[in-house]
């Protein structure tokens, strides 16, 4: 490591090149995700004619729903193969270079099948990728190395760097060609923004494999089964019974969760398509790419997660202490519903029929509301995932954590089918009900915030 530390990682507190070398890796595989997943609606439902596949919207949210579920499912079965068969590193580049031909499909085939076949391609190398790369990271550091904490914090930059820029690029690429006709046909180049997807995990492969050796040395060469092996006596002993009632807290809060998510994901689906077709996007005779708009949550994050951060320190050395991990997460549930019900007077506004478009709403609709539903997430989010490893029993704790994120899978998929409804309810009913629904479900876990927090067992200084 570049660094000179003691064993408890005191000294300098310079970071190895390796976590550089793998925030760009990361960096990039975000690039591709976002950058895909930022049109893959708008090339599912927009004409044959106009550089589309024509399908019915419903139907697209509803295979955008289970792509990306099936995207939070796969790592569990991803991060058991490297835990017994083979290395994180080999893993990385089986899913990066998996992904990387399942961009290049949907640009190649310009057909529901190479949707299918490209979706499938993602989901698998995601599912090798995903949980490699972020204990790899882990792996550059001893256990009580107090850089640790810093190392994911600016990993987690790289993450939503790639958020953030590449449905900006994604939307530009699309759009140049919206600006070309055709026979007079407006024409997208949606195939374009999936090559580039490609070329993105294309270039942060090469990087992690040329200077893979140099900069991490020998992390993540050995299946974790030959690195470490737990005794017997460890996997015998039962769980005690203040273990088992933060296992039920956990499955708890992972039930409020599921609403959160399922509401938050419409982003790529219902969201998308009203932004798409009942925004006003011209500014200024400019036409703001639809894509771009999903650039609004990594941004706001990059802003304001410092801001929240320090706002939970500065609650927790005041007289009355933080608040508690549920009452955190209902303030997001309540912000993620207040967050839709910012969009219901431009819905009144314009209606939902897009054959009778008379005005259309803006766009400062939809910036107000990815706004209230990043501070939702920042209260849910990071939270959450910090009580699961507080809360998980040693023994079962991966266990934990994939519970956690089949919550996240779980969601992703009502995410789907909630959108489909936009058929039978409109857009007005479909945002009414969702916004009443995630406020009710966040009130019922502030009034079981204590009964919840018992169950924690967490002193002050935990929670």
């Amino acid at each position: 490591m570049n660094t000179v530390a003691t064993a408890n990682g005191q000294g300098k507190l310079k970071h190895p090149k390796g976590l550089y070398l793998l925030f760009v890796t990361e960096m990039w595989e975000r690039y591709s995700y976002y950058g895909m997943r930022a049109v893959l609606v708008l090339y599912l439902t927009t004409a044959l004619i106009s550089g589309g596949l024509g399908m019915d919207p419903g139907k697209a949210s509803l295979l955008y729903g289970y792509y990306t579920g099936m995207v939070y499912l796969t790592p569990i079965i991803g991060g058991w193969l490297t835990d017994r068969f083979i290395s994180m590193r080999t893993a990385i580049t089986i899913g990066g270079v998996t992904m990387a031909i399942g961009d290049f499909s949907l640009f190649l085939i310009n057909a529901q099948w190479g949707v299918y076949l490209g979706l499938i391609l993602l989901i698998i190398g995601n599912g090798f990728f995903k949980p490699n790369i972020s204990t790899l990271v882990g792996e550059l550091y001893s256990k009580n190395d107090v850089r640790k904490d810093s190392a994911f914090t600016i990993f987690y930059m790289g993450i939503n760097l790639g958020a953030l820029f590449s449905p900006l690029i994604a939307g530009m690429i699309y759009q140049h060609w919206a600006h070309s006709t055709t026979g007079g046909i407006e024409h997208f180049g949606f195939k374009y923004a999936f090559l580039a997807s490609s070329i993105g995990m294309i270039v942060g492969q090469l990087g992690f494999n040329i200077l893979g050796k140099k900069f991490l040395g020998d992390a993540g060469t050995k299946p974790a089964k030959e690195k470490v092996k737990p005794k017997k006596t460890e996997k015998a002993k039962p769980l005690t019974k203040v273990e088992k009632r933060r296992v039920v807290s956990i499955l708890i809060l992972a039930c409020f969760v599921i609403a959160f998510w399922a509401g938050f994901e419409q982003a790529g689906s219902s969201f998308t398509l009203y932004t798409q077709k009942f925004i006003d996007r011209d500014v200024n005779g400019f036409i703001v790419p639809t894509s771009w708009f999903q650039s609004l949550n990594p941004l706001f994050i990059l802003i304001l997660a410092p801001i929240m951060s320090a706002l939970w320190v500065k609650l927790a050395k005041s007289k009355r202490g933080d608040f508690g991990v549920p009452t955190k997460m209902a303030f997001g549930l309540i912000l993620l519903g207040l967050g839709f019900f910012v969009l219901v007077p431009a819905v009144m506004q314009t209606g939902s029929d897009e054959a009778h478009i008379v005005v259309k709403a803006n766009l400062l609709f939809m910036v107000f509301t990815y706004l209230l539903h990043t501070l939702g997430e920042l209260c849910l989010s990071p939270v959450g995932l910090s009580a699961v490893s507080k809360l998980a029993p040693v023994k079962i704790a991966s266990l934990m954590m994939g519970i956690w994120f089949i919550s996240n899978s779980v969601a992703n998929m009502i995410a789907g089918k909630i959108a489909e409804e936009t058929q039978k309810l409109g857009y007005l009913g479909l945002y009414q009900y969702t916004a009443i629904a995630v406020i009710i479900l966040g009130i019922i876990l502030l009034a079981l915030s204590k009964p919840i927090q018992k169950l924690m067992h967490l002193d002050k200084s935990e929670v």
